[in-house]
């Protein structure tokens, strides 16, 4: 099939799905106020509730949520063919995600800007929301853990993407400041910035000396590093120290300061990056070589794919930013529309080049399905064989490999950092959260919680060795993001049915959500840990079993209370605020 049809197909169902869906569920559902005072006004401290241009906003929600997961999921669910994954992305975010970022974020900015973890101790209970807490905490490590990784193996393989990527800090500033202090306009510096960006992209792929390349310096990936280590370990070591610092700095700095402006023009790039690889596929017409369907995979897509792709489809990730930093920040509470729904449609248009891209790099169904011919295989080759794929959309305009490859190196590695930082911030908040909770105040003090945060994930990082080497101690617990992630979306969607409820609205759009995706992952959750990782598993696992297992019944226990909170005769309207 021609890989075009397959985006106008997908554009026109997102497209309809904000146009008409979010329209009927913002008006009459959540029946947004134009005059409502939000939080950002209400506690307005110039470091976290700061009101926003909702440009802006989006600008920085969608960089928090998009991250390399709606790239990576989409990239590695090829494997059961492209049809499956193009439905459940199209599908999913119209109909799952879009409600679900713009509920979270409209019941947090009703609620006083709380995240939804403590919003579950008014819907649900006390013990709820410790239960709760504790699977957004395990979700958050992995987040930070695996996508440290994830920036410093890029920075390794892609050596030419390194500086680009660190003048956006100083620019960022540097807008920050012009905006908040000089009152100037944010759109034309944040676009200079993004060109000067790029200019020194397409320098530094093509001179040696400009590529900041670890490995190289110590002589090759033969070579021996510091501290008894190999050369490419040294290189993760000091990659990863680095990006500890920055992301502590990062996410304890006043929003404006670095994360509002550099959210802003990651957003540009990502006009910018799917605005090449769409005209790139359009001038290229590739064919989609990828199978519509694998007649023989050796794992079933059924329940698996909707733990695969989480981000691009739905993802409870999603919550926690809507819930965390965005509904702090939202300036007036029609802009939510905007900002949660549209941002889960940017992310549904980023999966889909994702399953485009990977879809259409292999020359025939034979050479896909010789990279994809397990799904291990899948999970190994997904980044990699998009980094490639994209580079091959972008040759449609002309632009040479290598430049594509950096720019393409460099819009990843910006959402990966940046859910990086956007993470360890919300780290900060549920520590402080729990210190609340238990009566330790210290632990709500900024650079306590964030302490606590990198250092428990540089723990997980740097003590174990990874199954991917030096570095990724994050992947040890990894198979338990997909489940675990898809786990909070469902309980998010459930506690926006009862807040709902509790208005005497009609409930019914989160609440059909909210049952197929909790029975799709509980599904798998139980076939994972039972059937995979117990000690009669085909896999098996005791670190992954015991994990997932707690997990598994503190959410089997938060949707049974829930759920008697759902169905109860407790119908007093719930006070905003």
């Amino acid at each position: 099939m021609s890989a075009i049809l397959v985006a106008i197909m997908g554009i026109l169902v997102f497209a309809f799905g904000y146009r008409y869906y979010s329209k009927f569920i913002a008006e009459r559902i959540f029946r947004l106020d134009p005059d409502y005072v939000t939080p950002a006004h209400k506690y307005k401290d110039g470091v976290d509730f700061v009101p926003t241009n909702k440009f802006v906003l989006w600008g920085h929600h969608f960089s928090s949520v998009a991250g390399a997961a709606p790239i990576m999921g989409p990239a590695i669910a090829l494997y059961w063919g492209w049809l499956p994954a193009f439905l459940w992305v199209i599908l999913g975010t119209v109909f799952a995600a879009g409600v679900h970022d713009f509920g979270t974020l409209v019941v947090s900015v009703r609620n006083k800007g709380q995240s939804i973890g403590t919003l579950a101790n008014r819907l649900i209970g006390q013990r709820a929301k410790i239960l709760f807490l504790f699977i957004i905490l395990v979700l958050l490590l992995m987040v930070v853990a695996v996508f440290a990784w994830v920036v410093a193996d890029l920075f390794i393989t892609y050596p030419a993407s390194v500086l680009p990527v660190f003048i956006q800090i100083p620019l960022a500033i540097w807008i920050g400041y012009a905006v908040y202090k000089r009152k100037r306009k944010m759109l034309l510096p944040s676009i200079l910035a993004l060109g000067a960006m790029y200019v020194v992209a397409v320098i530094s792929s093509n001179v040696g000396f400009l590529q900041i390349d670890l490995v190289a310096y110590m002589g090759g990936e033969g070579a021996n590093g510091l501290f008894g280590l190999g050369a490419v370990s040294t290189a993760f070591l000091i990659w990863i120290v680095i990006l500890m610092i920055y992301v502590y700095i990062a996410s304890t700095l006043p929003v404006w300061k670095l994360l509002q402006p550099r959210d802003f023009i990651n957003s540009h790039q990502l006009v910018v990056g799917l605005a090449i690889l769409y005209l790139g596929l359009l001038f290229l017409r590739p064919e989609m070589t990828a199978p519509a369907t694998n007649p023989n995979p050796d794992t079933s897509w059924f329940p698996l794919l909707f733990i695969t792709i989480a981000c691009g489809a739905i993802s409870g990730f999603h919550g926690l930013v809507s819930s965390g930093t965005s509904s702090k920040q939202l300036d007036k509470d029609t802009d939510a529309r905007f900002v949660g729904y549209f941002g889960a449609v940017g992310e549904g248009i980023l999966a889909l080049i994702s399953i485009i891209a990977v879809g259409t790099f292999f020359a025939n169904t034979d050479a896909f399905t010789a990279v994809y011919s397990s799904f291990t295989d899948a999970n190994a080759a997904g980044m990699g064989v998009f980094v490639e794929g994209a580079s091959n959309l972008a040759s449609g305009l002309a632009i040479p490999t290598h430049v594509a490859t950096t720019i393409v190196s460099i819009i990843v590695v910006s959402f990966a950092a940046t859910s990086l930082d956007t993470a360890v911030r919300l780290l900060r908040y549920i520590i402080g959260e729990i210190g609340i909770e238990y009566n330790a105040p210290v632990l709500n003090k900024k650079h306590v919680a964030t302490s606590i945060a990198i250092g428990s994930s540089a723990a997980l990082v740097l003590l174990p060795q990874g199954p991917q080497g030096f570095g990724s101690g994050g992947y040890l617990i990894w198979p338990l993001f997909g489940t675990s992630n898809q786990l909070l979306a469902g309980i998010s969607l459930l506690l926006i049915s009862i807040w709902l409820k509790r208005q005497g609205r009609n409930y019914a759009i989160t609440l059909i959500p909210m049952i197929f995706l909790m029975f799709m992952t509980l599904w798998a959750m139980f076939q994972q840990v039972i059937f995979s990782w117990s000690w009669f598993g085909n896999e098996s696992d005791m670190l992954l079993f015991v994990l997932g297992s707690i997990i598994m019944v503190f959410a089997v226990w938060i949707v049974l209370t829930a759920f008697s909170a759902l169905t109860g005769k407790q119908d007093t309207p719930i006070d905003n605020e």
